[in-house]
């Protein structure tokens, strides 16, 4: 009863006109953004970050609008993937097998659709998941300690590759390069400065926003620039959507594919670094080898394209769990929506449900409302989102690299942020020209004083003796899931790799 009160008043908090408009303009947004191929939630976030806070917006209204967009993008990456066949972001590169094929054979519309509402069965399964999991991890939360702490960072970054990552060591080296950006500025403890080179506005350490906008959406306008120049218009096709409704006996046939691959996703959502890529993925596939008896998958079986939407928005509504009850992000967008919460002043964690509880239960809501909002948009306008398809980079690019620029002049008013974030974004584009994940740089970043500030706490408690960290069941037990998780990829990565290139592979097949 008092989940269902707290939700209650969640929803007094979102369903205030400024909160609704919010959520209403973060789920077309993100729609637009994930309809566009190469953008994804992620870099959809954090261009949209600086818009948050020169708007002024409070705690609240800033996560409404940014999950908004979050859950929008997570939406629009299947638009590109059934109409054009190129996927809009990775989670939807599962849905281009089927979706595509629907769209060949004349059924754009009915496969758009059904995704919409597949993603909002794994959303809405995903949100309930919050609400109900969420405050059970709280409550093992109150049982850590500054080495328990030490030790779910660690898992953090240990199992941030996943099994999906195309290289563990570079995961490694985007992690460590990401710890040592956390270590510039100066050391809390002691008063020193650190990796400052003298200069004095990095005395405060480097700004997460400004980080987060320059790896994501200025390495994005960079690689726009190298390598999509004047191909952002579908190659002169005319895009048919026909029919915008599916059947009753489509929705019925693909209604259980939905429910499973909901429940799927949201566990893989939940495991740190997993992420809706890999939701997506073991959804299609398990699908496949549980229902295609007669082999229609990959041929425009629409229970191919329910499976991969279902998995993939549930498994990013599970990555909100370990964000909001341990402070820990599940995936790359979560990272991004941390680093907002901290530059609010607002620590995820155990205690952000008893100090913060308008800011958690109105998100809730929100989600709830922006699910809704997106179930009801998409349908109708998907004609007006096929039409975002068409616009070019000598257009889109100068708009990002200008909400960017003008975003964080109007947070920091300094020139130096300016020169930071250009400098990140030239680094972000060499390191995405090298495959180095750019996700384990902003969680470096983000957790590392905080890993740091644990450690020195947790051996300066038990009289320098390091083996504080491996004192109590809890700690073991992450320290044992930690190096699981890093070394099971390193076992099965290459198997389960070779599948998902197997997958592109077919995927290139049906867009030629």
């Amino acid at each position: 009863m008092d989940m269902l009160a707290s939700l209650g008043d969640g929803f007094a908090i979102a369903l205030t006109w400024q909160n609704i408009g919010l959520a209403l303009l973060g789920c077309f947004l993100g729609t637009v953004m994930g309809a566009l191929p190469g953008l994804g939630p992620s870099n959809g976030v954090a261009i949209l970050i600086p818009l948050a806070f020169t708007l002024g917006l409070g705690a609240t209204p800033s996560l409404i609008l940014l999950t908004s967009v979050y859950y929008g993008a997570m939406y629009g990456g299947r638009i590109s993937s059934i109409l054009l066949g190129i996927p809009g972001d990775e989670p939807a590169m599962m849905t281009v097998l089927d979706g595509y094929p629907m769209a060949k054979k004349g059924r754009a519309g009915e496969a758009l659709s059904l995704s919409g509402i597949a993603s909002f069965v794994g959303a809405f399964f995903a949100t309930w998941g919050l609400i109900l999991l969420a405050p059970q991890l709280v409550k093992i939360a109150l049982l850590f300690g500054p080495a328990e702490y030490f030790a779910l960072f660690a898992l953090a970054f240990m199992t941030l590759g996943g099994v999906s990552s195309t290289n563990q060591a570079k995961s490694a080296f985007a992690a460590a390069l990401g710890l040592g950006l956390a270590m510039i500025g100066v050391d809390t403890q002691t008063g020193v400065p650190r990796f400052t080179f003298g200069e004095v506005h990095l005395y405060d350490g480097l700004d997460f926003l400004v980080a987060i906008v320059g790896l994501f959406a200025l390495s994005e306008v960079l690689i726009f620039l190298e390598e999509r120049h004047g191909n952002a218009d579908a190659d002169g096709k005319k895009i048919v959507v026909g029919r915008l409704t599916p059947s009753w006996s489509m929705l019925k046939s693909c209604t259980p594919t939905m429910l499973r691959t909901s429940l799927l996703g949201f566990i893989a959502g939940v495991l740190p670094g997993a992420g809706a890529s890999l939701g997506s993925f073991i959804s299609y596939s398990m699908e496949k080898r549980l229902v295609d008896k007669e082999n229609t998958f990959g041929t425009g079986d629409p229970r191919g394209v329910a499976a991969p939407e279902a998995g993939n928005n549930a498994a990013a509504g599970g990555a909100l769990v370990p964000m909001l009850a341990l402070g820990v992000p599940g995936s790359g967008t979560t990272a991004v929506l941390l680093a907002v919460l901290l530059s609010l002043n607002i620590t995820p964690g155990p205690l952000l449900f008893t100090q913060n509880p308008d800011v958690v239960w109105g998100l809730i809501a929100a989600l709830f409302i922006a699910n809704f909002m997106l179930l009801a948009m998409n349908i109708p306008m998907v004609g007006l989102f096929t039409r975002v398809l068409m616009i070019p980079p000598k257009v889109l690019m100068p708009l990002v690299a200008m909400v960017s620029f003008v975003g964080i002049y109007g947070i920091s008013g300094s020139s130096f942020d300016l020169l930071v974030m250009i400098g990140f974004g030239v680094m972000g584009w060499g390191l995405r020209k090298l495959d180095v994940p750019l996700v384990p740089i902003i969680l470096g970043t983000l957790l590392g004083n905080a890993m740091e500030n644990n450690l020195r706490r947790a051996v300066t408690i038990d009289n320098g003796n390091w083996f504080t960290l491996i004192d109590s069941p809890l700690s073991i037990a992450l320290w044992a899931i930690a190096i699981i998780g890093f070394v099971l990829p390193l076992i099965i990565g290459a198997r389960v790799k070779s599948r998902m290139h197997a997958r592109k592979d077919e995927e290139g097949a049906l867009s030629d």
